[in-house]
């Protein structure tokens, strides 16, 4: 049997979080109902240029890829802890290497492994699937700096410029830069410096070293910004009076109709307009708006409540798993979905300006479904892992926190029902 060791004892295998399951089915199925509705719309406009879809097309592909990601979930949710942890670094490896593999080929003309759209290349054309080698590279790095800060926290390196922060700084920048200056990608490049950041907040990175990190992080979003003219036509039409309907400020001013429209309780399904060619990327990008047209605010509201119950979960697992690597991994696992949550529905609402990144389970597509569902299959393993009550409360003093430990990175308090046996080994690894 699997069980996790630590300093005082090792947690053996229990029942895991089953709730989460309950809140991504939930999405998953809001999700394709919804794909079902709008999808004879999009195929009809689809098929006026020339194609001969069928009118479920959106639907079935999205069926297909929920298999593909149900398959992923169930995938990570069995396979031991300790190969993700042994194979982290050459999953980040291939992961970046597809990722300089995209940029040779879309270089090429007439290439046909590679999907471009707006001057952009960003997926790898094999047919009957797409692929998109930036959601690997989340995946990758989420793992990979899982174990990279696990290892210099037990060293009580976690501050140290030159082993830690350098190091990270610079893995992190190759990837942005894959990301955003290849690919053209700026919402998947916030993501990964969403997954990064609440790793490193989490593992208790100090104030100074944090303002370094987040200083260098939005000087790094805003030299990309400069050198781009289409993010600098973005930032000028989110700061003006959006005024111009059919030009720069188009998309923005359709979801805003698509979430008035709706009003309180939605048009309903299948009741929709914008998803009529007025929406540009109804099924994927837009998907929230298309969903404020159909259910209202009301429906609006209980999906959120859906979504924060899931990131409230996974909250819940990581303050209480002992292991640092692990905590860290869920840490990331929530930066992730929290961080494309919020862009997503912020640009929808013009909060921020706006940016191509899907909503997490709801949205229409293949490999970011697959990686997200992988991502969680493995938070749902480690559940298995917890322990009753949080590792640290949060209100602790901050003068019992030692260097080799982060936010609710100590002490766990072990519950009487025998989960912990007592060992005098001090590793904290994975063991079958």
């Amino acid at each position: 049997m699997e069980r996790i060791n630590a300093a005082k004892g090792f947690v053996r295998r229990h029942r895991p979080d089953y709730p989460m399951v309950i809140f991504i089915g939930l999405l998953l199925l809001l999700g394709l109902i919804v794909l079902y509705a709008i999808s004879p719309a999009r195929t009809q406009i689809i098929n006026e240029t020339g194609a001969s879809l069928d009118q479920a097309h959106f639907m079935q592909r999205q069926f297909l890829y929920l298999v593909v990601g149900i398959s992923a979930f169930i995938a990570a949710a069995n396979v031991p802890l300790k190969l993700w942890q042994k194979y982290a670094s050459k999953i980040l490896i291939f992961s970046l290497a597809a990722c300089i593999l995209l940029a040779i080929l879309g270089m090429l003309p007439g290439t046909p492994l590679v999907l471009c759209t707006n001057d952009a290349c960003r997926w790898f054309d094999f047919g009957i699937i797409n692929f998109q080698p930036a959601e690997l590279v989340k995946f990758g790095l989420l793992i990979y700096t899982a174990g990279f800060l696990a290892k210099r926290i037990q060293q009580g390196k976690l501050n140290d410029l030159s082993e830690t922060l350098v190091p990270i700084g610079i893995l992190v920048g190759v990837s942005i830069l894959f990301i955003i200056g290849l690919q053209k990608d700026m919402g998947t490049g916030l993501a990964l410096l969403g997954i990064v950041g609440s790793m490193l907040y989490v593992a208790g990175i100090n104030k100074r070293m944090g303002a370094v990190v987040l200083g260098s992080m939005l000087a790094a979003g805003a030299l990309f910004i400069i050198i781009a003219p289409h993010r600098i036509a973005r930032i000028v039409t989110f700061l003006g009076d959006n005024a111009d309907s059919g030009g720069a400020a188009y998309h923005i001013t359709q979801a805003k109709i698509a979430l008035g429209t709706g009003g309180l309780f939605g048009l309903g399904l299948g009741k929709n307009v914008q998803s009529f060619g007025y929406l540009p990327e109804a099924p994927n990008d837009s998907i929230f708006a298309i969903m404020g047209e159909s259910f209202g605010f009301i429906g609006l509201i209980v999906i959120l409540v859906i979504l924060v119950s899931l990131l409230l979960r996974l909250l819940r697992i990581m303050d209480r798993i002992e292991d640092v690597n692990l905590r860290l991994i869920v840490a990331g696992a929530f930066g992730w979905l929290a961080t494309h949550s919020l862009l997503n529905i912020s640009a929808m609402v013009g909060v921020v300006p706006l940016t191509g990144i899907t909503l997490p389970l709801l949205s229409f597509g293949g490999t970011s479904l697959m990686f997200i569902m992988l991502a969680l299959g493995l938070v749902f393993h480690i559940s298995r892992y917890t322990v009753h009550g949080k590792i640290r409360d949060n209100n602790e003093s901050n003068e019992n926190q030692n260097s080799d430990s982060g936010r609710w990175l100590r002490g766990p308090r072990y519950t009487s029902s025998g989960g912990y046996q007592p060992t005098r080994r001090k590793s904290r690894s994975i063991r079958d």
